[in-house]
């Protein structure tokens, strides 16, 4: 699963990568835009993993992970030509990086900080983009159904006759109620605002203990109710600061903000949250890990997410809860008390479900 960082420039989209990714990549605060693209990793670290490792011991320990891209600030009024919106056509989710912190060694490039403006702004950049896009789409289903009628085409028309109807009204893609069977006819056009949106507020040092409350605090809220949207506070300076600690000095240093969790944490919760996501995992001698999969995944599918292999040969999956297995202290005795459950290809695995899939290919 791959997020797309974007922002406006001078938000702190850069730093906020580097908290999530542990890079370090470096940050010039006075820079108008970066010319290339950062990519990293921030691992899912789900403690149920570590506590199988300890009944296992396994040679390996695997977290899930998501993966971002840090790319180009976004210029206002750039969206239709940004090099940065092209690349983000190829993410999942897009997580949009807004500025709440004043700071005047760092102007604000509209003058003053007002993020209702920002997200509103960037959200018609996006619109733009996608429009332009659309259009030209049913330019070329027009002209090929005068040619030639095709089926796929004639299904495909009236999808993008909708999403471009939309987008005129300055809708977004994602606030429609379309088919799972409409959203794969326009997968290929990778539409901006059919991409699930992650609102990421940086705010001031002084608000990080109010984080949770945010959206009010801000006057957000009407975004917290729109389909596939969610928002999310942090502070980046105090992040960064907290990166530089031990881990017992900076839990010490959340409980004295009143901040529950760091926010490499309370970003990975809200995009679990907003993608609909659970984690199933494996355990093992070899390796214990945690596998990321979209709510009601049924076990075929969840055992593609290993390896198509699995999923093509599928037999059976046996299932036990992980609070069980811990119960247990072990497999074996899982069994013993019959714990631990053979399910078909109709199961639909859950949250914390311990896996062994059998297969035959």
């Amino acid at each position: 699963m791959k997020f797309g960082l974007l922002g406006f420039p001078k938000v702190g989209k850069t730093s906020l990568f580097n908290i999530l990714t542990g890079a370090r990549v470096s940050v010039d605060k006075y820079a108008t835009g970066k010319s290339q693209s950062n990519v990293g990793v921030a691992k899912v670290v789900d403690p149920r993993v570590g506590r199988l490792a300890e009944i296992y011991k396994p040679k390996k320990l695997t977290y899930a992970q998501f993966d971002f891209l840090d790319l180009q600030g976004v210029q206002k009024g750039e969206g239709e030509q940004s090099l940065s919106l092209g690349e983000m056509r190829n993410v999942d989710a897009i997580a949009h990086v807004v500025r709440a912190f004043g700071d005047p060694e760092i102007p604000h490039a509209e003058g003053s900080t007002d993020p209702a403006r920002d997200i509103a702004t960037m959200e018609m950049e996006l619109i733009l983009a996608d429009l332009e896009v659309a259009s030209r789409r049913k330019e070329r289903l027009a002209l090929n159904l005068r040619k030639m009628k095709n089926k796929e085409d004639e299904l495909e028309m009236p999808i993008v006759e909708r999403c471009l109807a939309a987008l005129e009204k300055e809708t977004p893609i994602r606030s429609l109620d379309l088919k799972p069977e409409d959203l794969r006819r326009i997968r290929g056009f990778a539409f901006l605002t059919a991409k699930p949106l992650l609102i990421l507020v940086n705010v001031d040092e002084a608000q990080a203990g109010s984080v949770d409350r945010i959206a009010e605090e801000l006057g957000l809220t009407s975004w917290t109710g729109r389909p596939r949207t969610a928002i999310a506070g942090l502070s980046a300076k105090v992040e960064e600061e907290i990166a530089r600690l031990e881990p017992e000095d900076a839990r010490a240093f959340l409980a004295d903000l009143g901040v529950a969790e760091p926010a490499k944490d309370r970003v990975i919760h809200a995009a679990f949250g907003l993608l609909g996501l659970i984690q199933f995992l494996t355990a093992g001698e070899d390796e214990c890990r945690g596998w990321s999969i979209p709510s009601g995944t049924r076990a075929p599918q969840a055992a593609g997410a290993i390896h198509s292999d699995i999923e093509r040969g599928f037999i059976r999956a046996e299932v036990v809860t992980f609070d069980d297995l811990i119960a247990a202290g072990s497999l074996a005795v899982a069994r013993e008390r019959a714990l631990l459950r053979s399910e078909g290809k109709d199961y639909v695995v859950r949250d914390g479900d311990v896996i062994n899939f059998r297969f035959n290919v």
